[in-house]
């Protein structure tokens, strides 16, 4: 299992399309993958539970991975957030 607190710097924040977009890199693999801010924490497969999360751009989250692909799902979830 791998954490890493990540800044979001999505222009818009996660709105409804970035949400979905995000969703989708997660879906890719195989491994579980979760985003926690706060004290909530949800499955980043989830487009709801990620909607019920409203993050703006430069907010800080932390990811984390478990599974056999959890290093390629962290780096394309990093990619992904980080991109401007």
């Amino acid at each position: 299992m791998i954490k890493k607190p990540i800044t979001i710097q999505i222009a818009r924040g996660l709105e409804t399309r970035p949400v979905a977009l995000l969703v989708q890199v997660a879906s890719q693999f195989d491994s579980e993958v979760y985003v926690e801010t706060g004290n909530k924490k949800v499955n980043a497969k989830s487009i709801m539970g990620m909607m019920t999360l409203g993050l703006d751009v430069g907010e800080k989250i932390t990811v984390s991975a478990n599974g056999d692909d959890e290093t390629e799902a962290m780096d394309k979830i990093e990619a992904y957030l980080t991109q401007q």
